[in-house]
């Protein structure tokens, strides 16, 4: 593989795992609500954020402000549940989904007012001295992305799949009044289900930002992606968030460096339409969309 391929190739499997992450937001609050969550999107923004300010104005270590973005964004999703979500008498799919959009509104409206609307940046994890793979030059960062995102992503099919707390979820999730009736609160399972989406979209925000500046207004772009990436692997399926971010995120990395970085952005959208139009089951999602 040509070296110039091969960095276009890493590049995106860069971009593709942070996809991957907040699809996954997308597709655990999907499970558990039948809803779209569009506040994703701005709670990755916020990790970013948060870990710059904690790290600048903070004066705290980079594993610090690491662990404490992701905290602060993960009590922020719980309280959206709580203080919102939670206040629903009857919490249907298209509600809920409409108080996402506010929740995202206030978000984006709550990080300006707090932490500004200039633009916020991290050092990377290990520099900035690019490493040579094979010819290509790659940034140690865009190897901690790989990384991280495919930890989280085993973690996340190891809690749905071994723990109990897990499992109830699942439970809860596809048959919310068979599981009430043997002691698993579908309510519960709703607010932890807000709780881990936004820690991950917390854990996308931080390690993207030593790439690339984060601001108040870059959540809803990256909350598009996300969404792609989830409808393009199947929306509600956690596998489908791994390979729809993936792939979504080499068709963009060589449609800007074989093509153009003009349809860079494009290509979300395209893909998005054609997944809509073709198969809107996704690639690996099943005929019809269930919470399982």
């Amino acid at each position: 593989m040509p070296a110039d391929v091969l960095q276009l190739v890493l590049a995106g499997l860069s971009t593709g795992s942070i996809y991957a992450l907040i699809a996954l937001g997308f597709n655990i609050i999907f499970k558990a609500t039948d809803a779209i969550n569009f506040a994703q999107g701005e709670w990755v923004m916020m990790g970013g954020m948060v870990a710059a300010a904690l790290y600048g104005a903070g004066k705290m270590p980079l594993a610090g402000a690491f662990i404490g973005a992701v905290a602060v964004v993960a009590v922020v999703g719980l309280l959206s549940e709580r203080l919102v979500i939670r206040q629903l008498a009857k919490p249907t799919p298209l509600v809920v989904t409409l108080l996402t959009i506010g929740i995202a509104i206030c978000t984006k409206s709550l990080v300006m007012l707090t932490l500004g609307k200039n633009p916020a940046g991290l050092p990377g994890f290990s520099g900035d001295k690019p490493i040579a793979v094979a010819g290509a030059a790659v940034q140690p960062q865009t190897l901690w992305i790989i990384g991280i995102a495919a930890v989280v992503m085993v973690g996340a099919h190891l809690f749905f799949g071994r723990t109990v707390l897990g499992k109830s979820m699942r439970a809860a999730a596809a048959e919310p009044e068979a599981a009430a009736l043997v002691g698993v609160s579908p309510r519960m399972a709703m607010l932890v289900s807000f709780g881990i989406a936004a820690a991950i979209g917390a854990i996308a925000g931080v390690i993207i930002t030593p790439l690339t500046l984060t601001s108040f207004d870059h959540g809803t772009v990256l909350g598009f992606k996300g969404f792609s990436a989830a409808m393009l692997g199947g929306l509600g399926s956690l596998p489908g968030a791994m390979v729809g971010g993936l792939v979504l995120g080499l068709l963009e990395s060589l449609a800007s460096g074989l093509i153009s970085s003009a349809f860079k952005d494009a290509v979300a959208f395209v893909v998005l339409l054609l997944v809509l139009f073709v198969r809107p089951a996704g690639l690996i999602g099943k005929g019809q969309v269930e919470r399982v």
